[in-house]
């Protein structure tokens, strides 16, 4: 018998963790002959910790499993929510990045294999690195940390600029509020984000690629840290990478936890030992990057959406999507909503249909007031907004923006002008300093929205101003972007910026 138990992070703090310690315990007291396997999340954080059991005849899943459970679970008459494939959260899914995420044993090549993986990377090793880059693209894969920069022309002028080394770094520095799909991805199936940074290396010409990952996710460093170490001792990365003369070095560099350092050129200056501001461009990382040679920078999901794309060929995944937005999203839904998790489907999924239809609206029963896409920078989306289309060109004409495509629900009771003031709050806290809009322009936004609150009507019109300068003036995203969530609260709910004393009274 084989016992499923997430080792996923959202799955350890329900209590998976001691779930998966009763099953042993009672398993031997019971002398029952189990095969325990720590696999990743499914993605349904609902029914967390889920547990799956495999008898020979398939999987079989329960959830959410409590430690009382588990002797109804190991006698069989714990009620089964039958396969996870037919839960219709998971059902309505195209999972072609998460694919193997809650089947295979993480920290098993042999398990990765059988389901797929390696299949992209030994294609990769019988093309040249034009070809490399030509196929991603062809396949339309654009970034998934937020800009949307299509990921082939990245590629490219890496593999153009001259140099005698070359880097591949991967952006785990996932920060947004409401996003989990980096760290769930690393814990859950690791060896498909080194396949595909292999490939970027191949594609360029780099032999040394450097994993960025934030501080706040241990489970997800000890989970790459050992998946690296298999995979230099099984040769899949080091000298001869799976026979081949390819030389490919990797390593997991941990950041301190600062939302900037999301940024690429902030990541950099870190990585480099360097206090992590923002670095002007041009130069672009592209062309001086990492210690100032050539260097691809590349999200989580982008870098591991590419074995996906050379096991199944460009044509395969371009088919998927609207307009320039190719292939899927991982779509990370959080906040009050009453199934919460990570739903992977096609570009083009109306708004509404996600939050409504799909996620059941929100935990509290009450009616959806708004929805923040794309983290703490994202635009808050009325529900006459849920037509939108999840596509990039399609959320800018909306005036919002995808960013790493988490969705965090609010229902009625949500009082917009304190998340507008939150979004200029947290712009404050996290800046790097290093430009005047950002630095100062955040700052003087929490206090013009406080003056807002107390009914200064002219206020208003100078929050609109300042949020321009920032849009404009800014250096990187983080003050660029906060305009987003401030704007849209302003403009969508203007009643909750009437003021707050008269609103007492």
């Amino acid at each position: 018998m084989k016992i499923y138990v997430p080792l996923d992070s959202a799955a350890k703090a329900l209590g998976a963790d001691d779930v998966a310690e009763a099953i042993t315990s009672e398993a031997q007291k019971l002398g029952l002959d189990i095969e325990l396997i720590r696999n990743g999340s499914h993605g349904m954080i609902w029914l967390e910790p889920l547990v799956e059991v495999d008898t020979g005849e398939g999987r079989k899943a329960f959830g959410p499993v409590s430690t009382d459970d588990v002797s109804a679970l190991l006698d069989g008459t714990l009620t089964s929510l039958g396969r996870v494939e037919d839960i219709p959260f998971f059902a309505k899914q195209t999972r072609l990045t998460f694919a193997r995420c809650g089947v295979i044993d993480p920290l098993s090549l042999d398990d990765y294999a059988s389901n797929g993986g390696l299949s992209g990377l030994k294609r990769a090793l019988t093309m040249t690195g034009a070809e490399i880059v030509s196929e991603v693209t062809d396949s339309g894969l654009r970034g998934r940390g937020g800009a949307g920069f299509p990921t082939g022309i990245k590629w490219n002028t890496v593999a153009g600029a001259q140099a005698d080394q070359k880097y591949i770094v991967c952006n785990a520095d996932e920060g947004d509020s409401g996003t989990f799909a980096d760290r769930m991805l690393m814990e859950g199936d690791p060896f498909c984000l080194i396949e595909g940074m292999i490939i970027a290396g191949l594609a360029v010409g780099a032999t040394k690629g450097y994993i960025y990952l934030r501080s706040e996710y241990p489970d997800a460093i000890d989970v790459m840290n050992k998946a690296i170490s298999i995979a230099f001792a099984q040769s899949l990365l080091g000298q001869n990478v799976l026979e081949s003369d390819y030389i490919f070095d990797l390593e997991v560099r941990v950041g301190a936890g600062a939302y900037v350092c999301g940024e690429e050129t902030s990541l950099l200056n870190s990585l480099e030992g360097k206090r992590g501001v923002v670095r002007a461009k041009p130069p672009l990382p592209a062309l001086e990057g990492l210690f100032g040679k050539p260097t691809v920078v590349n999200n989580v999901l982008s870098l591991a959406t590419v074995p996906v794309i050379f096991e199944k060929g460009a044509a395969f995944y371009q088919n998927f999507g609207i307009g320039r937005s190719r292939g899927t999203t991982p779509l990370q839904i959080a906040g009050n909503v009453a199934q919460g998790g990570l739903f992977e489907a096609p570009f083009g999924i109306p708004l509404g249909d996600l939050v409504n239809d799909i996620c059941g609206g929100t935990a509290s029963g009450k009616p959806v007031k708004a929805v923040q896409v794309g983290g703490p920078l994202g635009a808050y989306m009325p529900p006459e907004k849920f037509d939108t289309l999840i596509g990039y060109e399609e959320f800018d004409a909306a005036g919002g923006l995808i960013g790493h495509a988490g969705v965090v629900v609010f229902d009625e009771t949500a009082d917009m002008l304190s998340m507008a003031r939150f979004a200029m709050e947290f712009c404050a806290v996290e800046s790097c300093g290093k430009c005047t809009p950002c630095r100062i322009g955040a700052v003087r936004g929490v206090e013009t929205i406080d003056r807002i609150a107390e009914g200064d009507e002219a206020a208003k019109e100078l929050l609109t101003d300042l949020c321009d300068t920032m849009r404009d003036g800014s250096l990187c995203a983080l003050g660029g972007f906060t305009p987003y969530p401030v704007m849209s609260a302003l403009t969508h709910f203007p009643d909750d910026f009437e003021c707050k004393a008269e609103a007492a009274e």
